[in-house]
């Protein structure tokens, strides 16, 4: 047993024991998504026993609605901040048990960081890492958005070692000499299969797909509408990735030939991303996978390095845009839905880019509760949404019926733009919208 293994068992105690290293006014940082460690969040209402008070929980789209986030007596013990909503934590948030935090990926942990020691508070980070290599390092695994930077930021290091977990490589190492403790778990790694999309979404990814050129650095995201896209994409030439999110979809533009990123103009040869979910075809490819690199968002977000890359496209979804180009996607009017994630930065980026483009995609319309079919382009925003892209900011646009190119664009041409875009049935009343409302 060499030294790493014995400091290795020392360190290995239950989760109860893992946790009770949380003291009293603690920043709690959680993982991205299913790098969650379930053995610690499984027990975090443990430090109701304990006796730690004024505890804050930092979590960003957790895969898994733990128990923790619904029980009204944790506001005595901790407080719980969101980077990113999902269904769990809109659901928390209407019982007052989680509040949003504004951010920018690539800003948000400088500033939380900026916040913790003005208040005298401890870094603490709970996450999951793959098992140990006989030199005593550890792989962050799935996701290192900004774990790296809160280890490298002093952190109190707690984790679960699960060996489902796959060793990925870049700003993902970790040593046991860093680990404060230690549970083992071999619960299965979370797997999520690709979404399905529908004619609309097809139509809406040949529209996308129409703009990416050969030789194009593509940012990519999750679900129907990005899914479409990649399968549009399989027929271009030397592409390259440069990503917060690296999808199952990506695995299929490598393996047919589309990405070979050999004409990136930066960080040639690799596929960098900060974080992953999918299903296990995924984990395997990444598993010590040394063409794929894990960066901290701080770098694979900043506008200043996506704009050394050639021809970067991003694509992203929103949720509603206004006529002059102002994009709602994290909330539906007040109510928080998701979050700001990387989209203004890989947006701005890839305008700094050289031949660069960012591209805004959505359906037309949807459809509420009762039936009633609404525009997803309207006059003006829904009273209290939050403006996650700027007018200033957006360049492409497309849904089923098209492509608006508003880059530079007068606020009336950007009106005739989106308009013709628009579900025909809407188009007439956008059109007197804009004119009673002086948008022009």
């Amino acid at each position: 047993m060499n030294r790493y293994q014995e400091e290795y068992n020392r360190k290995k105690m239950s989760a109860r024991q893992v946790l009770e290293n949380i003291q009293s006014r603690d920043f709690v940082f959680t993982p991205m998504a299913a790098s969650c460690p379930d053995a610690l969040m499984g027990e975090l209402q443990h430090l109701k026993d304990t006796g730690v008070k004024d505890v804050i929980l930092q979590s960003c789209i957790p895969s898994v609605d733990y128990p923790v986030f619904h029980d009204p007596e944790m506001k005595a013990v901790m407080a719980h901040h969101g980077w990113f909503f999902t269904a769990g934590l809109r659901k928390a948030n209407a019982q007052r048990l989680v509040s949003a935090v504004p951010q920018h990926s690539t800003s948000i942990l400088r500033k939380t960081l900026d916040r913790i020691r003005y208040e005298g508070r401890r870094p603490v980070l709970l996450t999951t890492v793959s098992p140990m290599d006989a030199r005593g390092y550890m792989s962050l695994s799935i996701s290192s958005i900004y774990e790296m930077d809160v280890v490298r930021a002093g952190a109190v290091l707690l984790v679960e070692v699960n060996p489902n977990y796959p060793r990925t490589f870049g700003d993902t190492m970790v040593h046991i000499s860093q680990v404060t403790a230690l549970v083992e778990s071999d619960r299965p790694i979370l797997c999520v299969d690709p979404a399905p999309y529908t004619e609309v979404d097809a139509t809406i990814g040949k529209y996308v797909a129409s703009l990416v050129e050969d030789g194009s650095t593509i940012q990519l995201g999750i679900g129907n509408i990005p899914n479409a896209v990649a399968n549009e994409l399989k027929s271009k030439k030397h592409l390259g990735i440069h990503t917060e999110m690296f999808t199952e979809t990506m695995v299929d533009l490598i393996e047919c030939g589309a990405v070979d990123n050999t004409q990136k103009g930066f960080n040639d040869g690799v596929s960098i991303c900060s974080f992953t979910m999918g299903s296990r075809r995924l984990y395997d490819f990444l598993d010590d996978n040394p063409m794929v690199l894990f960066k901290s968002s701080t770098y694979s977000n900043d506008p200043y390095t996506i704009g050394r890359n050639n021809k970067f496209v991003s694509i992203n979804a929103t949720l509603e845009m206004d006529l002059t180009g102002q994009a709602a996607s994290e909330s539906v009017g007040p109510v928080q839905f998701s979050g700001s994630g990387g989209q203004a930065e890989t947006i701005q980026g890839a305008q700094m880019s050289p031949g660069g483009k960012s591209i805004l995609a959505m359906h037309s319309t949807y459809t509420d509760r009762d039936g009633k079919l609404h525009s997803k382009i309207v006059p003006m925003l829904t009273p209290g949404a939050a403006v996650t892209t700027s007018r200033n900011d957006v360049d492409y646009v497309v849904t089923e019926y098209g492509i608006a190119w508003l880059r530079g664009l007068t606020i009336a041409e950007r009106v005739q733009a989106l308009t013709k875009i628009a579900h025909p049935d809407f188009r007439a009343w956008l059109l007197e919208e804009a004119e009673e409302n002086h948008i022009w």
